[in-house]
């Protein structure tokens, strides 16, 4: 079993404790269309992972058990201490490379396109990353670290970084010093002149303070958050495929092989890290406007029914997808997909996407109710009617969310 399915139900919980005293501290760190998009994001990182860790993690054993020097033993404490350091000593320039590199910023970049930092951009992540990052952690199964201490040490590094990403935890001190805490992951996050490329820790901040990349955040300067060439984009396909893109006409415009290889490894656009403009550009923050396409309060508690309901299916897929044929892993991705997809057009407010949507639903509640089992779920009949029923019933949010641009389109002419 994924143990990101049992992690859920706490960042789920997390997120909405962190909203609620946002709301009550008056701190604006939450923007509901911005917060369902990051989730989207994380639903299909999980499910991308689905079809990539068996590559990433089966290259790691296949070393381990083919080609290590030593072994060493999975027993002893001080193994699982030195794994954990040497996991974050790597993090730290896999991450930085995600920085320095077109190729590795096209993946991670998704993780940074949020113009808000709250609990739920932490699960922002990428859906094509581990493709280019898994190479750089097979030293350590070459040095014998068993998978298991791998497996367990790559966990606790990534779910250590959850807690850092909110405005609500201000600076801690000599915590600071040490460990990457909100306060320097905030700087980090941050597109302000001082931020670019500074602060890739994932636990211990030291590596940063080691390779000259630590800057404190500044009191007199607020962190803007977000990417200089934003995505403004509530579809979480196109976030994760946009600098791919970017990055194919930059290289077919090249005039040779080589130039074309030069660009996979060059800085970023122009060679700015993660901004897509010049480095050397001066970014005013009193002038950054966030992305906020308009949208009704019946869009949004839509988006956040759905997003509800999104939950199940994309639990019980990472929880099954071992035990399913590849076509049917494939048809249960694809859902997901398009169910992602179907929010953030309408929460742009894009043509056709409300019908586009009522549709989506349409088919996903019937095959819910007509289907024999829901890809292995033998669901009760009381229970298919109640879930479908739930699941149409939101499209009244849609009518309504519909109904009311209408009624102010009128009003303003």
């Amino acid at each position: 079993m994924n143990p990101i399915v049992y992690a859920i139900p706490v960042f789920m919980l997390t997120i909405a404790v962190e909203a609620w005293l946002a709301h009550r501290r008056r701190i604006a760190n939450y923007d509901i269309a911005d917060a369902i998009t990051s989730l989207h994001f994380g639903v299909l990182s999980q499910v991308s992972g689905v079809f990539v860790r068996a590559l990433s993690f089966g290259a790691y054993v296949f070393v381990f058990e083919q080609l290590r020097w030593f072994t060493l033993p999975v027993d002893s404490v001080w193994v699982w201490l030195l794994a954990l350091i040497a996991y974050d000593f790597i993090y730290y320039w896999v991450h930085r490379f995600g920085h320095e590199t077109h190729l590795m910023w096209a993946a991670h970049q998704v993780h940074h396109s949020s113009e808000y930092f709250n609990l739920s951009t932490a699960l922002r992540q990428t859906s094509t990353g581990a493709f280019a990052s898994f190479p750089f952690y097979l030293p350590m199964a070459l040095c014998g670290v068993p998978p298991v201490v791998f497996g367990a040490v790559a966990l606790i590094d990534l779910l250590y970084q959850y807690w850092v990403h909110t405005e609500l935890v201000r600076k801690l001190g000599w915590v600071d010093r040490v460990f990457v805490t909100p306060s320097n992951h905030r700087v980090h996050h941050g597109q302000n002149d001082y931020c670019i490329d500074r602060n890739y820790g994932g636990i211990f901040i030291l590596w940063d303070r080691l390779f000259g990349t630590f800057v404190e955040e500044r009191d007199d300067e607020p962190v803007v958050y977000g990417i200089r060439k934003p995505l403004s984009s509530y579809n979480p396909l196109w976030g994760n495929l946009h600098v791919y893109r970017d990055l194919g006409r930059r290289m077919l415009a090249s005039d040779s092989p080589w130039a074309a290889l030069r660009a996979l490894i060059s800085r970023p656009t122009a060679g700015a890290a993660h901004t897509g403009a010049s480095q050397k550009d001066h970014f005013d923050p009193g002038n950054f406007t966030r992305y906020a396409p308009p949208t009704t309060q019946a869009t949004r508690i839509y988006a956040v029914i759905q997003y509800a309901l999104l939950i199940a299916p994309t639990t019980h897929f990472i929880a099954v997808a071992p035990t399913l044929a590849m076509g049917d892993r494939v048809a249960y991705a694809l859902l997901i997909l398009a169910w992602t997809i179907g929010v953030g057009w309408v929460l742009e407010g894009r043509r056709h996407a409300r019908r586009l949507e009522a549709l989506r639903v349409g088919a996903t509640a019937g095959a819910l109710l007509l289907l024999p089992t829901w890809f292995g779920w033998n669901a009760s009949t009381g229970v298919a009617l109640a879930i479908a029923a739930l699941t149409l019933g939101s499209l009244l949010l849609l009518r309504q969310a519909q109904t009311t641009r209408q009624d102010s389109a009128g009003a303003a002419a």
